[in-house]
């Protein structure tokens, strides 16, 4: 285990690698406005010649998660490409041609979740008499509790229905709130003894998506660091494939004036190891 260090900005550390995966929601904007400063530090370190791929465990495509940068002030400079638990769901989804799926939830509603099975051969049932249950998210985010699911999970769980979990986040900070997301069922799903598969982080299918986005840029990447706000997703997963990582204290926690004692306590009860913490990203 290597000692976390704290360095003042991302300045400090840009030269030790070629690639960034940055996680987006929590990091660089909250959902209302972006971080300045750490929009200007990724565009900094693409400007020094290194290479930024956003990695975000939203579960829709990356279209309709970067159609939301302009009008939060995110600049195309600050990236080179974006790669979403979306567009690994839509992977494995291909995988299950011809089977017919349950669908719960949404946070956007079906208008907008429809992109994660466009052009797929996929049919769509009640819980009854489906194969596969797709969990996009609550049906009302803003206002349903997992727990309220319990049942209804419970029922996909006797019949043996798999689960895909199209975006492991338990909760996600809009502005100054949590809400929950499709990882808090997917934690009941298995609870109750169901089979869930996690396509985005911390699992490697989002990994593995984001270098070939990266490489087919020609931006071939041996030293990496992931950046991310969550211990449980963006640090896990980073650990998971052997890359340094950063921890940012912008999203899911909100810290006090103790940041270094607070992350170090943090990350223990999570049973992580970052590389590298900072109260926000900035170069």
């Amino acid at each position: 285990m290597t000692q976390l260090r704290f360095p003042e900005g991302l300045s400090a550390i840009a030269g030790e690698y070629d690639s960034i995966l940055c996680d987006v929601w929590g990091v660089i904007h909250n959902g209302r406005a972006m971080f300045s400063e750490a929009c200007e530090a990724l565009v900094k370190f693409r400007a020094q010649g290194g290479h930024v791929c956003l990695i975000t465990n939203a579960p829709v495509p990356k279209a309709q998660v970067i159609r939301y940068f302009e009008p939060l002030g995110v600049p195309n400079g600050a990236f080179d490409d974006c790669v979403t638990s979306g567009d690994a769901t839509r992977a494995e989804l291909k995988l299950r041609s011809g089977q017919s799926i349950w669908r719960l939830g949404g946070d956007e509603g079906w208008e907008h979740d429809r992109y994660l099975y466009e052009g797929l051969d996929l049919t769509f049932e009640d819980s009854a008499h489906a194969d596969l249950l797709l969990c996009i998210g609550l049906r009302d985010m803003y206002n349903d509790q997992p727990e309220e699911y319990r049942a209804e999970l419970k029922a996909g769980v006797d019949r043996g229905l798999p689960m895909i979990c199209a975006n492991p986040d338990k909760q996600v900070r809009v502005g100054g709130k949590l809400y929950w997301c499709a990882g808090a069922l997917a934690d009941i799903y298995e609870d109750l003894g169901g089979t869930v598969v996690y396509p985005g982080k911390p699992h490697a299918g989002i990994y593995r998506l984001a270098l070939e986005r990266l490489n087919a840029l020609g931006h071939a990447s041996s030293r990496i660091l992931c950046i991310g706000d969550s211990p449980a997703t963006d640090i896990r997963g980073a650990t998971r494939q052997g890359y340094d990582s950063l921890y940012v204290g912008t999203g899911l926690k909100e810290h006090g004036p103790d940041f270094e004692q607070e992350v170090t306590d943090l990350l223990a009860d999570y049973g992580e190891n970052a590389t590298y913490a900072m109260s926000g990203l900035r170069w």
